[in-house]
C-alpha cells in the first residue's frame, strides 16, 4: 500500500498545476471496490473509492481541503441542474441517515458530509457495513449497494486523501 501511495504522490505532483486532460490511476482494488486518484484539467485532484455494478455506482470522494462527498450514480436517472432532494441512507439495519438538500445533477445525487463527528461516524458505518440502501425521504427504496470490501477500500481512500492533503504546489517546503 505504501508503494501505491508513493505512486499517488507522484501522480499528484505530475498533475497539480499542469493543465491536462482528466487522468486517473487505480491505487487499490478489492472485491467490487476500486480506489483511484483523479486529476482534472484545472490542476485539481481528488481521491475516490467506488463500488460499481453495470450502470450504477456509489462513490466516496475526498479532496485536498478535507471535504468528503458522496456520489450516487445511475444511468437510469435524468436530473437537470440546480435541483435538490431530501434522501435517506441506511447501512444494514442501523438507523437511517438523512441527507437533506442533496444535489441532483444529471445522473448523480451528490452530498457533502459534514466536517464533524457525524461525517466520521457515517464513513465508519460504510467501512463496517455489508449493504447501503439509498431511499427517498419517505423511506421508499431507490437503490442499494454492496459494501463488501469497503473496510480496506476506505482505508486506502483515507491514505490517498492524506497524500493529496499534503500537496501544496505554491509552497515547495510543505
Amino acid at each position: 500500500m505504501i508503494l501505491r501511495m508513493g505512486m499517488a504522490a507522484a501522480f499528484v505532483a505530475a498533475t497539480v498545476g499542469a493543465a491536462a486532460a482528466q487522468q486517473s490511476e487505480v491505487l487499490f482494488s478489492h472485491k467490487h471496490w476500486q480506489v483511484e486518484v483523479v486529476g482534472w484539467d484545472d490542476g485539481s485532484v481528488g481521491c475516490v473509492a467506488q463500488v460499481s455494478a453495470p450502470g450504477e455506482s456509489f462513490s466516496v470522494w475526498t479532496f485536498p481541503d478535507g471535504a468528503v462527498q458522496l456520489q450516487f450514480y445511475s444511468t437510469a436517472w435524468q436530473f437537470g441542474e440546480g435541483d435538490t432532494a431530501n434522501l435517506q441512507v441506511q447501512i444494514d439495519r442501523r438507523a437511517p441517515w438523512n441527507l437533506n438538500n442533496a444535489e441532483l445533477y444529471q445522473n448523480s445525487v451528490l452530498f457533502f458530509l459534514p466536517d464533524d463527528n457525524a461525517g466520521v461516524d457515517f464513513i465508519v458505518e460504510v467501512a463496517r457495513g455489508n449493504r447501503l440502501y439509498l431511499r427517498s425521504a419517505d423511506g421508499s427504496d431507490v437503490q442499494n449497494y454492496s459494501l463488501s470490501g469497503s473496510r480496506a477500500s476506505i482505508d486506502a481512500l483515507i491514505e490517498c486523501g492524506n497524500v493529496i492533503g499534503r500537496t501544496n504546489p505554491g509552497n515547495p517546503f510543505n
